[in-house]
């Protein structure tokens, strides 16, 4: 017979579910178990609290006031249940589970650098690494979906209070240009002068696209590039057919190097070089399998690994 600390669990997992799929037989699904059972189960915990929590109709129509603010409370209470877990399977027999890991595109290139290391000290531990946008991590940390993200760290808007953050390294900006084209010889280059190229960019929905379209007003210019695309592996797809030029963050060169025929210059220092590191949700105690991935990453210096990686290339 499962105990009521289990039936509560699984009354909370049943809620969040529902909230996230906003229909009760895709809930049931993503539970594993029958509509009828997950219903019977929340109408149970309704009770239990003794308020309304489901809007209920022909179908779902969302959780009441008092559906929200325990929908809070279920996620904390299943992450602090997980948490404990990985804490007492540390104790028994080393650290164990999945840690679910956010960053955001323009990081992605840069996350090998930690999981490798990290799955290497900790055999017995699965890492689920998504890539997902700024606003998107601040929203899954505070409901508890993913222990932790490598993001931009200074956009407390979109990351929310209660975030933890460690730096990782500063991004800095480099011209990726044809060997043959005007700026190729040139030592350091001005972003007035770059905004006058034929540019692949990313898209103005990403954080990166928008720091650096903040670097060009600053120069008194706006880029408008002939190509704009979402994803880093397609604008160096875009950059290697020599008809574009790009400016890049210097992280990028860990995976992708520089194209055969094309060039990095550096680009003068804007005002501002955003921080990328790693946040967690501010919860004490801290999860051990984020813990864990924190302590790597302070063993390493990613700083010290992109500016050796820059300085390879220029030279």
């Amino acid at each position: 017979m499962r105990s009521s600390c289990d039936v509560l669990l699984r009354q909370l997992e049943y809620l969040v579910a529902l909230a996230r799929e906003r229909h009760f037989a895709r809930a049931a699904a993503a539970c594993h178990v029958s509509q009828p059972s997950l219903s019977a189960a929340i109408r149970k915990l309704e009770r239990e609290l003794d308020v309304p929590l489901v809007r209920r109709g022909q179908r779902f129509a969302g959780l009441t006031p008092e559906g929200e603010r325990v929908l809070l409370w279920a996620h904390r209470i299943l992450a602090d249940a997980d948490a404990l877990r990985q804490d007492l399977s540390r104790m028994r027999e080393g650290l164990s589970g999945t840690l679910r890991m956010g960053a955001i595109p323009t990081a992605l290139t840069a996350a090998s650098l930690l999981t490798t290391p990290f799955c290497e000290r900790y055999p017995h531990v699965r890492v689920q690494l998504i890539s997902l946008s700024s606003r998107e991590i601040g929203r899954r940390l505070g409901e508890f979906e993913i222990d932790m993200a490598m993001t931009y760290i200074d956009e407390r808007a979109e990351l929310g209070d209660a975030v933890h953050a460690s730096p990782l390294y500063e991004e800095r900006y480099l011209l990726l240009t044809p060997s043959d084209g005007e700026l190729a010889e040139r030592r350091v280059v001005r972003w007035a002068e770059v905004a006058a190229l034929p540019l692949c960019l990313l898209t103005p929905e990403m954080r990166n696209r928008r720091i650096l379209d903040a670097n060009f007003r600053d120069a008194g210019v706006v880029a408008v590039p002939a190509i704009e695309t979402d994803t880093v592996s397609a604008l160096f797809a875009h950059v290697a057919t020599h008809r574009w030029s790009s400016v890049i963050a210097h992280a990028w060169l860990h995976m992708f190097g520089v194209p055969e025929g094309m060039r990095v210059v550096r680009l003068e220092r804007p005002a501002r070089e955003p921080r990328v590191g790693l946040v967690l949700a501010g919860t004490q105690p801290e999860p051990v399998i984020a813990r864990a991935l924190l302590d790597v990453a302070r063993e390493l210096d990613l700083r010290e690994v992109f500016d050796r990686l820059t300085r390879d290339h220029l030279t």
